[in-house]
């Protein structure tokens, strides 16, 4: 699916909208948050008036974020905000299954790692990232993913 650039109107629409939230009192402002956002504004700070609106505007007009990067943002809160059960843990939409044996060659030795739960297994040590595996087979620094073939995720590479 490829995202097509907005019509110029539209851009223009949007930037006047965003410009006029500047000349807006506060009481105006809330009245604009009733009308985006269907309920009453959370508090009178004018910039986090204008910010959160303006947001608003261009994600009503564009979309808003998609539901794996709205799951993945919820998951980063509840981490930074200690939350001690978390349902799920946010991992690399590279990361293969977890029981899947990656298998590379390195200087004439083949190296087997596993995908686990919370990491990945090498040689019966256990790592946090596969890039740590990596520098441990090589020496030197290496992206993880790369170093094993798996790539990059964004389409059309």
């Amino acid at each position: 699916m490829s995202l097509q650039k907005p019509a110029p109107e539209t851009d223009a629409l949007v930037l006047g909208r965003l410009a006029a939230l500047k000349a807006m009192s506060v009481p105006e402002l809330k009245a604009e948050w009733q009308n985006l956002f269907q309920m009453a504004a959370p508090n009178n700070s004018r910039g986090f008036l204008e910010l959160r609106i303006g947001y608003r505007i261009q994600e009503l007009t564009y979309g808003g974020p998609n539901r794996a990067t709205k799951r993945a943002l919820n998951l980063l809160a509840d981490e930074v905000e200690g939350k001690a059960v978390r349902k799920s843990q946010i991992s690399d939409p590279r990361t293969p299954v977890i029981g899947t044996k990656l298998i590379r060659e390195w200087d004439g030795v083949e190296h087997t790692v596993t995908v686990l739960n919370d990491g990945f297994d090498w040689q019966g040590r256990k790592f946090k990232s596969l890039s740590a595996v990596a520098r441990e087979i090589t020496g030197t620094r290496w992206n993880g993913y790369r170093f094993f073939g798996l790539g990059n995720t964004r389409k059309g590479i």
